[in-house]
């Protein structure tokens, strides 16, 4: 079932054209990976999503981007981004302890009630697979955490609030493999239940995780296909050249 579709969408930031007459649809409970080299226009895809271009100086865009077949310029923003949560290259826990990092969002947007409250971190938490690692120091600053489990605890933090959709910006771009597989394992685990989209400069990362892959280039979209298929026999040389190395 077709979570997200995208229709002719072309971005400008003042004079210069970021994106180029994207068309692509991704799928309920997929994991759709996002490769391509810098400057092709990942990230102002995946931030286009729940419209967080829109705070930038000289955005323009035109075209359509549909969830579950309405028009996301005529959802509130608020509502999108619940619907729409995102997780940053770099992990950005807030100045509080853990319980309320994760619980943060629940607050925002209503719940007040401990019990409630007890039940949305624990539960994230488990998502995350940060809750064994934590249970003991719920009470303790975010900022003793070590960087992967910093970024686990934002992943939790966006599960809070019950989103759709997980768009990951180059989530274990500053972390040790041994975190970036807990992150992975996490991502691989939450597709049962949730869409997500990962932009990704690890072309490997894109192979282990993704059930289909988008290769991005200079604002186009040059292919998308099924993860195993793009990595064994592309239809585009150009995304044979970048899968291999030969140019990134």
């Amino acid at each position: 079932m077709v979570k997200i579709k995208i229709e002719h969408l072309n971005i400008w930031f003042d004079s210069f054209q970021v994106l180029k007459d994207i068309n692509l649809e991704i799928y309920e409970n997929e994991i759709l990976s996002i490769i391509g080299p810098s400057n092709s226009g990942k990230t102002t895809f995946l931030r286009m999503l729940n419209r967080m271009n829109e705070l930038e100086n000289g955005f323009k865009v035109n075209g359509r981007v549909e969830l579950d077949q309405k028009n996301i310029k005529m959802l509130d923003a608020q509502f999108l981004r619940k619907k729409v949560g995102m997780v940053f290259a770099l992990p950005l826990p807030l100045p509080l302890t853990i319980f309320e990092n994760v619980a943060y969002g629940a607050r925002i947007h209503g719940e007040k009630k401990k019990k409630n409250l007890e039940k949305i971190v624990e539960q994230a938490l488990k998502k995350a697979y940060l809750w064994e690692e934590v249970k003991d120091r719920l009470n303790t600053s975010a900022f003793k955490l070590s960087g992967g489990q910093q970024q686990r605890l934002c992943i939790a933090r966006t599960l809070a609030v019950e989103p759709e959709l997980i768009l990951f910006d180059e989530p274990c771009s500053g972390l040790d493999p041994i975190s970036t597989a807990k992150v992975e394992q996490a991502m691989l685990e939450l597709k049962e239940s949730y869409t997500i989209v990962l932009v990704t400069n690890n072309v490997k990362q894109a192979a282990r995780v993704g059930d289909r892959t988008a290769f991005f280039l200079n604002g186009e979209l040059i292919e998308i296909d099924k993860t195993a298929k793009m990595f064994t026999a592309p239809l585009d040389k150009r995304t044979d050249d970048y899968i291999r190395g030969k140019f990134g």
